[in-house]
């Protein structure tokens, strides 16, 4: 447990040192504007059982969050929610982009945020909202809101360094460098694992924001406004990644027609060279035919 606190108003209130506390204290706060958000850093098969018994969370959520390796998806169990979501980020010296993955249990009264990997900081999204209370107190959907805002803005740099690479994979290609081909494939399955991680992500902010119109508050209205906003940059990031992948899809069809071009050219001058030297044969074999008779006549009287 990295983080624990109970905000009461959009303040934090209450910084407790165990669950059992938080709970405890839980129960002892107005029931408006007053909800506990714990943070969980590759937690134990016990700790996260521990937390599922504590908050009555599903045995299927819970079994999804022990397995992870989940697409990003939004289910509803009564009044719970479980998110998942897939925070990426771009080694650019190997070309990797690395796919984390974050689980969001979301009550009327508490957050419980379990990551599996060290990004997103998550303490960034803590302190903005903190700095923020006017919209902490609209409880825990702001603080979905705010993790789908981060996780999305950190997409903006992996586009960034896939931008830079296909650029280089260009020159590569008019190039002629015989590792372009290599290259265009391990980027291209890079780009499909990205692609995977986002598409999903407009249809959890679609069911997210018909979800908060049913409920038609003033909270809620605001909050499908923010996340409409999400959802637009989500749009842009799917169309650049799969701009990137037709890209990079027409970059290997144009270095294959290269290399076959090249190819094709090292054919022809390699039949021309053999026709020359077809030629030299020629005129080394009549040389020898013209001087056969003579050399046969000085052999017979010499």
């Amino acid at each position: 447990m990295v983080n624990n606190a109970i905000y009461i108003d959009g303040k934090r209130a209450i910084q407790p040192t165990s669950l059992d506390q938080t709970a405890e204290e839980l129960r002892r706060c107005p029931d408006d504007h007053s909800f506990c958000w714990i943070g969980l850093l590759r937690p134990s098969e016990a700790e996260i059982h521990a937390v599922a018994e504590e908050f009555n969370l599903h045995p299927l959520a819970v079994e999804d969050a022990i397995d992870a390796h989940q697409r990003p998806k939004l289910e509803r169990y009564g009044d719970t929610l479980f998110v998942v979501l897939r925070p990426a980020w771009y080694v650019d010296p190997v070309e990797v982009i690395e796919i984390g993955e974050l689980h969001l249990f979301l009550g009327p009264d508490f957050v419980v945020a379990l990551r599996h990997a060290d990004k997103p900081d998550l303490a960034e999204v803590r302190h903005r909202l903190e700095e923020t209370p006017d919209l902490l107190r609209y409880g825990p959907y702001a603080v979905l809101y705010a993790m789908l805002d981060k996780v999305v803005d950190d997409y903006a740099p992996v586009l960034d360094g896939l931008r830079g690479d296909v650029d280089e994979i260009e020159i590569q290609v008019f190039d002629g460098d015989p590792q372009a081909s290599r290259r265009i494939y391990q980027l291209n399955r890079e780009v499909i694992e990205f692609q995977r991680a986002v598409e999903p992500l407009s249809d959890v902010l679609i069911e997210l924001r018909n979800m908060l119109k049913d409920r038609a508050g003033d909270a809620d209205l605001e909050l499908r406004r923010l996340l409409r906003n999400v959802a637009d940059h989500v749009t842009r990031v799917v169309e650049r990644t799969e701009g990137f992948r037709q890209l990079l899809t027409n970059i290997l069809s144009v270095n294959a027609t290269l290399v076959a071009q090249r190819q094709n050219e090292e054919m022809a001058r390699l039949t021309e060279a053999s026709f020359q030297q077809n030629e030299q044969v020629k005129r080394i074999s009549s040389i020898a035919a013209i001087l056969f008779a003579p050399t046969l006549i000085a052999g017979v009287y010499g």
